[in-house]
């Protein structure tokens, strides 16, 4: 899935440029004073993006992680923790696997879209502090080409397709 976005100069261009894709049957999200904010597109915001990630990561992890422990405590038959015992010594083992497994949903899931993440967001967030408008498109790479032909029309100050 991709998604496009125009940076228009005021209120007036960016309705007409929605109502211009409208007629032609896509759906187009204003962005900007008055319409939604940046930080309700997931799109454009970032560490939403990454926080959502990292939870369907540890989603699985998590659980994976703690049988993996299990399982590898059992066949090794380590004797890590002599004071918990067998029993004990296989649910630490779990229990420890199942953390790796939710920092490695926090550091690959979140930390990595977090830091190498675009920089869009903030490019985005500036033209908004300039009183400018976005328009956002998210489609099929077809529905792309034709809905930047229909943004040119309106000479946006830039035109960015991203893929996600």
């Amino acid at each position: 899935m991709s998604y496009l976005v125009a940076v228009l100069s005021d209120r007036m261009q960016a309705e007409a440029a929605s109502l211009a894709l409208e007629k032609e049957n896509i759906k187009a999200t204003i962005v900007g004073k008055g319409y939604k904010s940046v930080e309700e597109l997931e799109l454009l915001a970032p560490a939403k993006a990454a926080k959502r990630r990292a939870r369907l990561m540890a989603l699985w992890l998590i659980p994976f992680g703690f049988f993996a422990g299990t399982t590898f405590s059992m066949i090794t038959g380590l004797d890590t923790f002599a004071w918990a015992g067998k029993i004990g010594n296989h649910l630490i083992g779990g229990l420890l696997a199942a953390a790796s497994g939710a920092l490695g949903s926090l550091f690959v899931g979140g930390g990595v879209g977090l830091i190498a993440g675009s920089n869009d967001a903030l490019v985005y967030r500036n033209r908004l502090r300039e009183g400018k408008y976005l328009i956002v498109v998210q489609g099929s790479e077809t529905l792309m080409r034709q809905a930047s032909g229909i943004l040119r029309q309106f000479e946006p100050e830039n035109i960015q397709q991203n893929y996600q």
